[in-house]
């Protein structure tokens, strides 16, 4: 899931050595915490947040298939 993640974030930003990624576990849901460098953080939320929401989408609908509770987040 992380791998998959930071796929598509590296895809998305001008600098995709900056793309970080945390795995956090809580309870039974896996929290993912998305980091990029300053500059690329608007590209990652995109308009209106568009961008974000269908990350949180893809990432809900592969944890779903994979039977595990899965959510995203974009950190400063």
């Amino acid at each position: 899931m992380k791998e998959f993640v930071e796929y598509i974030a590296k895809q998305l930003v001008d600098q995709p050595d900056n793309v970080l990624i945390e795995e956090e576990t809580k309870n039974d849901k896996i929290i993912l915490k998305l980091r990029v460098s300053q500059p690329d953080i608007g590209k990652i939320i995109g308009k209106r947040g568009r961008t974000a929401f269908a990350l949180r989408t893809l990432v809900t609908a592969v944890g779903k298939k994979l039977g595990k509770k899965v959510s995203l987040e974009v950190v400063d």
